[in-house]
């Protein structure tokens, strides 16, 4: 569904969250997180892949040229204004991925069809992770391979705990609430024990650090609004209400502003697992 335009000062909403993710997030932030999930998938060429809860289905998307014509790409979503996006941004490439609507708690796949499944930034969001993981499991070969990554808690992603604290000041408790739900109060021990419960027996847990960078804290903000359900409340704040709750994430932010804008670190758990 796309948003109502507006403008104000330079903010326009004028496109789905959907299309505003794949534009504004995925460059920065989930394309290289997905190089990184795929080198750690170790897909190789004739591969069968699973992209489970694909969003824009970047993961999908890089990890083809890998599996070739020989392989298979299947990314997965319940969302289908996130696998609109996903289809308009494969018509023409080759070798071709499917794209299935379905839920990762009950994937809509046979016993041990897939080699590899993949799964980015998704399982924090899903009501029942344990049954989710449980389903990669099941849909995996023997031998086959899982990947998920997963967010370290707010502390280790500084733009956010900014972000987070503005919006809660300016726009309300929720929306602090709904711009920290990315990054659950999960350790590493409890990730190994959600993959072991869910039938996997050899499991690694690994911190991976990287970063995300923006032109300014205004884009910052701008971008991450556009991409969320927070982007009607906060386009429709006054201007001089937009303006103080850009200015406190400037302020937090001091000491990660440069000479191309800002940039802040990011931290993710990786968890790998063979069936």
């Amino acid at each position: 569904m796309t948003n109502s335009p507006h403008q104000s000062a330079g903010w326009q909403v004028e496109q789905s969250a959907s299309e505003a993710y794949e534009q504004y997030l995925v460059p920065p932030m989930f394309a290289p997180w997905a190089d990184r999930l795929i080198e750690t998938s170790d897909v190789r060429e004739g591969d069968r892949v699973l992209d489970v809860a694909c969003g824009t289905g970047i993961v999908a998307r890089r990890v083809a040229s890998r599996v070739s014509e020989s392989g298979s790409v299947v990314g997965v979503d319940v969302n289908e204004g996130m696998l609109a996006v996903a289809a308009a941004t494969t018509a023409d490439s080759h070798p071709s991925v499917e794209w299935r609507r379905g839920d990762a708690t009950d994937l809509p796949f046979s016993d041990e069809r897939f080699d590899v499944v993949c799964c980015q930034q998704a399982l924090q969001f899903v009501d029942d992770p344990v049954a989710a993981v449980r389903q990669m499991h099941r849909v995996l070969v023997p031998g086959g391979r899982m990947t998920s990554s997963v967010w370290r808690p707010l502390e280790f992603q500084p733009a956010y705990v900014a972000l987070a604290d503005a919006l809660a000041d300016h726009v309300g408790d929720e929306a602090g609430k709904m711009m920290r739900s990315p990054f659950p109060d999960w350790d590493g021990s409890d990730l190994r024990t959600l993959v072991q419960d869910a039938g996997f027996d050899d499991v690694s847990v690994t911190v991976e650090i990287g970063s995300v960078r923006y032109p300014s804290v205004e884009e910052f903000v701008r971008r991450e609004a556009a991409s969320s359900p927070l982007a009607e409340p906060i386009t429709a704040l006054e201007s001089g209400v937009r303006d103080e709750l850009v200015r406190e994430v400037e302020d937090a932010l001091a000491t990660y502003r440069d000479d191309d804008g800002i940039v802040s670190p990011m931290e993710s758990y990786v968890v790998v697992a063979d069936r």
